[in-house]
């Protein structure tokens, strides 16, 4: 079981300027952590919320560790004051990620929150259950990853997308610009898969 503070929604100030890094985090690796202070940096945020998630609908779960084995994983990762892990999402029986920033757009009027994923998820997004509807509650910050900022920047969802995007030069801004807004992040990449480190540990010989 997750320790009960990881399952609260962590504490915001109206004004605050938070970043919201959903994730399976299965496992959690450097290109997270990179990913989370570089848009911390560049978006100009307090704190990045890192959410790990109870399972994306879209993926397989059966090679998904337990919950509290991620949130524990993840923290351990995120060693930042300014990078707050939670699992408040399971607690909230919360499946998807439209359900996610709706709650937290109602609860907590004042905080100005910014929908954080990588290139990958944006090729993907318009799969997403209510996609428009997460465009449409709170400003997006997209990073790269190695291999899909074409597939990323040309996808159903960016082309869709394509008038509310705002100028990488201007990233600064974007927590106070009203959705639908996005930017995308071009900058330091890690190659750091999760899957890549399952299947590593998968064909690891066992030990004695």
């Amino acid at each position: 079981m997750a320790p009960p503070d990881r399952l609260q929604v962590p504490h915001a100030e109206p004004g605050m300027r938070i970043g919201l890094f959903g994730g399976s985090f299965n496992p959690p690796h450097e290109g997270h952590r990179l990913v989370a202070l570089q848009c911390l940096k560049r978006l100009r945020l307090d704190r990045v919320w890192v959410l790990v998630s109870p399972g994306n609908p879209l993926k397989d779960h059966a090679e998904l560790a337990p919950l509290e084995t991620r949130i524990e994983q993840t923290a351990k990762m995120m060693d930042d004051p300014r990078l707050v892990v939670t699992g408040f999402e399971a607690a909230h029986h919360f499946a998807y990620t439209y359900q996610t920033v709706r709650y937290l757009h109602e609860t907590h009027p004042g905080v100005r929150f910014v929908w954080m994923m990588g290139a990958d998820s944006l090729a993907g997004f318009d799969r997403w259950e209510h996609w428009q509807r997460i465009a449409d509650t709170m400003p997006m910050a997209i990073y790269a990853r190695p291999g899909s900022a074409l597939r990323a920047t040309k996808s159903p969802a960016a082309a869709t997308l394509d008038h509310a995007r705002v100028a990488e030069k201007d990233a600064a801004r974007l927590a106070d610009t009203p959705a639908p807004a996005w930017v995308y992040l071009r900058g330091m990449m890690s190659s750091a898969s999760s899957t890549a480190l399952r299947r590593a540990r998968a064909k690891a010989p066992a030990a004695e």
